[in-house]
């Protein structure tokens, strides 16, 4: 299956360069799977009228890093651009480091006038390196000071209030970047969406920088996933679980939610179960999906691979019609855009 038909015109001032006021403004696409038919909302609010008592909604809970650092090499005061990927074991982290060639093995870096130091211990290629930190107190409260919200290339502005990039129930700290579907909901809308019957569950899967990673194969089959930590816990297989049996529909905030679910399901026969592990599944058209029954998402890139997730659930033409919509009628795209919900 060829990657180009992924492709569709976007132009470029409709991606939305920073967040509403107001999350629950943005509007909100309704996409049949089935039969293609569309539908607009003037704000996200009008979600809990597509909500049935019984139905679940499942929300990544986890928490972004300020994970991009500044800082300079102790030894010449060279200026380096350090960002977290990925914890590895104790306080060594996997990153990636701008100019990667000044930072070799055995070279240290100082961050916040020393209050941070790294040693780099391992260079990988395209520029990531090894970091082992060392600092006084608690790593993730040195971070909070030291460090800045790791927003996505494509947005340009500077974020005022970085809790703006934080679902509003983030709590477990792990992503490079935000599980933006989520972003939409206020305290008052899942206060709302549970007064209606409807059952909300929380998963964790931290977002890697991957989700990102332009698609450079030329066959979708052929693109190699990135694996991101997810986990579940005892109480939301269980709930997941009642609710299947019972008839409720699942329904997935975000592709990350969708690709936790997925691959639990897709391990133990479409029943869901505690566990924690790595997942690279990578869902495009032809995919049974075994857990979900709709899904909350954002307006994706042309040719991303989330894109083709969305087309796995509700057909790529139906997809690609509903996209061209958008752009007709003017929709915010990305991260801080406006949202679609596919039932």
């Amino acid at each position: 299956m060829k990657v180009d038909l992924f492709d569709f015109h976007l132009p470029e001032e409709l991606i939305a360069q920073t967040p509403l006021p107001n999350r629950e403004a943005s509007r909100l696409m309704v996409l049949n799977k089935r039969t293609g038919e569309t539908k607009h909302e003037e704000t996200f609010r009008a979600i809990l009228s597509y909500l049935n008592e019984g139905d679940c909604l499942v929300l990544n809970d986890t928490r972004v890093l300020p994970a991009r650092l500044y800082g300079e090499k102790e030894d010449t005061g060279a200026h380096i651009e350090v960002l977290l990927l990925k914890q590895l074991e104790g306080d060594r982290w996997e990153t990636l480091v701008k100019p990667a060639k000044r930072v070799k093995v055995g070279t240290t870096l100082s961050f916040g006038d020393g209050r941070l130091k790294a040693t780099c211990v391992e260079a990988l290629e395209h520029g990531g390196r090894v970091l082992e930190f060392a600092y006084d107190g608690i790593f993730y409260e040195v971070l909070e000071a030291l460090g800045e919200m790791p927003l996505p290339p494509y947005i340009k502005e500077q974020l005022d209030d970085r809790e703006r990039y934080q679902t509003v129930y983030a709590r477990e700290l792990g992503s490079a970047a935000a599980p933006t579907a989520g972003l939409h909901f206020t305290e008052q809308l899942l206060d709302d969406i549970r007064a209606k019957g409807v059952h909300i569950a929380f998963i964790t899967l931290h977002v890697g920088l991957g989700t990102f990673r332009p698609v450079s194969a030329e066959n979708v089959e052929e693109h190699d996933m990135h694996a991101e930590f997810y986990q579940m816990t005892e109480g939301t297989a269980r709930l997941l679980n009642e609710v299947k049996q019972r008839g409720g529909r699942i329904i997935a905030v975000g592709t990350t939610s969708t690709r936790t679910l997925e691959t639990i399901a897709s391990k133990h026969n479409g029943t869901f179960v505690a566990e924690s592990g790595w997942t690279d599944i990578f869902i495009y058209p032809g995919y049974e999906f075994k857990a979900i029954d709709g899904m909350v998402t954002n307006f994706h890139l042309p040719k991303s691979t989330l894109i083709m997730l969305v087309s796995a659930l509700a057909g790529r033409e139906n997809v690609l019609r509903a996209y061209e919509e958008a752009v007709k009628e003017r929709y915010r795209f990305f991260s801080f855009g406006d949202a679609m919900l596919i039932i």
